[in-house]
């Protein structure tokens, strides 16, 4: 249910239905899904003028929802209403939840999403990954799985599925890290180091973050590049609600586009990368500043009681974003520029100078640029929420489980 995303289907959902009779009903099924988990609670009859079929037909695709567990009865209808009260329905707080996990160069962290939205269990370790082999860490991270799939279970859900965020490439298969240069993991398959009854998908955080701007951001324009920042910087692409990808599946990493050719060495192999003069410890580097747990907030922190060497050491990093940015947003043309991640806490002091470099350079109207509201949480959310959504695209598969 959660395998990798492709362009020209739904997000979050890991297969193609047939166009069949079988076909036809998976896809009503899923329509009901959205309708409720979009607009709801709803009646029978109002997710039937909702979706376009009979209240017969609907009513016959509800009561399977309901005994999956997928959906549930809240009673009649609030009154006012003209006619005979129906039973409003609502997507279930109960049963399938959405297991997201995330691998960052400094903490592992877990959480579980019911289908309503809700963050229900949540686990993080803080503490430094970077070196280390993928075995001791993927084992410390299927600790943490375990420990919030029994905190969800404990309230009434099971797990659907498990996505993973991790900083680096991931090939198509979804599950095998090619490069993660900040972690030094190369070809690693995830697949048998993580906890095997659960269907599995792990890809880069900046999609992950770009998706969960998509689905949870308040006027998230459907066109956008979202950029996102911890140790290194990513990015990515989004078009027509859809994902840019790219042959490989590599697409986005903006991190890597070097802004100063002859700067300074970056684990990609290159130079000058946009990374080394805008990722948290190059910003810490330029500052004068020692890393520690909570890099942005010392920064911020710092910024806002006037400390000039941040204040400058941020300005340097905007105008390396501003640059890297420009290059994106003249060949692609977004609606919109996101910053999420570290980037979004620290705006205040990144935005003047990214933005004058983005006025100065692009082409045409300088692109606007927005501070997300999920800030780093984003690649989290937006692994728990892809499961999430491929139980909405495919509710069938639920009841096919064994």
């Amino acid at each position: 249910m959660t395998a990798p995303l492709h362009e020209g289907r739904p997000p979050g959902t890991g297969r193609s239905l047939p166009d069949t009779q079988q076909g036809m009903r998976r896809r009503n099924l899923a329509r009901v899904m959205h309708a409720v988990s979009a607009e709801g609670p709803l009646s029978r009859a109002a997710v039937a003028s909702h979706i376009g079929l009979t209240r017969a037909a609907v009513s016959t695709l509800v009561d399977e929802l309901i005994r999956w567990g997928l959906l549930e009865e809240l009673g009649p209808e609030r009154p006012g209403r003209v006619g005979r009260p129906g039973s409003a329905l609502a997507v279930s707080g109960h049963g399938p939840a959405g297991i997201g996990a995330e691998v960052g160069v400094d903490h592992l962290a877990v959480c579980a999403v019911d289908l309503r939205g809700a963050v229900r269990a949540r686990a993080v370790r803080h503490g430094a990954n970077r070196g280390r082999a993928p075995g001791p860490v993927i084992e410390e991270l299927t600790a943490l799985v375990r420990r919030v799939v029994a905190e969800a279970e404990r309230e009434g859900l099971w797990p659907a599925g498990l996505a993973v965020a991790v900083p680096g490439l991931v090939a198509r298969d979804g599950r095998t890290v090619v490069r993660a240069p900040n972690l030094d993991w190369n070809d690693a398959d995830l697949g048998p180091l993580l906890p095997g009854r659960l269907p599995l998908t792990v890809d880069n955080e900046a999609n992950f973050g770009a998706l969960a701007e998509l689905w949870l951001g308040a006027g998230t324009p459907r066109d956008f590049l979202h950029v996102s920042a911890e140790i290194g910087i990513g990015a990515a692409v989004v078009v027509d609600g859809q994902l840019l990808r790219g042959t490989r599946g590599f697409a986005g990493e903006l991190g890597h586009v070097p802004v100063r050719p002859d700067g300074p060495a970056c684990p990609c192999g290159g130079r000058g990368c946009l990374e080394q003069f805008a990722g948290e410890e190059a910003v810490l580097r330029a500052a004068g500043l020692q890393p520690q747990e909570d890099m942005v907030g010392l920064l911020a922190g710092r910024a806002e009681e006037g400390d000039e060497a941040v204040r400058r050491a941020l300005r340097d990093a905007g105008t390396a974003l501003g640059i890297a940015l420009t290059g994106a947003v003249n060949l692609l043309d977004p609606e919109t520029v996101v910053l999420g991640g570290a980037l979004a806490g620290l705006s205040p002091w990144l935005l003047p100078s990214l933005e004058a470099e983005l006025t100065g350079r692009t082409a045409g109207p300088a692109c606007p640029v927005w501070v997300s509201g999920l800030g780093s949480e984003g690649p989290l959310l937006g692994a728990a929420h892809s499961v999430v959504r491929a139980v909405l695209d495919d509710p069938a598969a639920v009841a096919e489980r064994p």
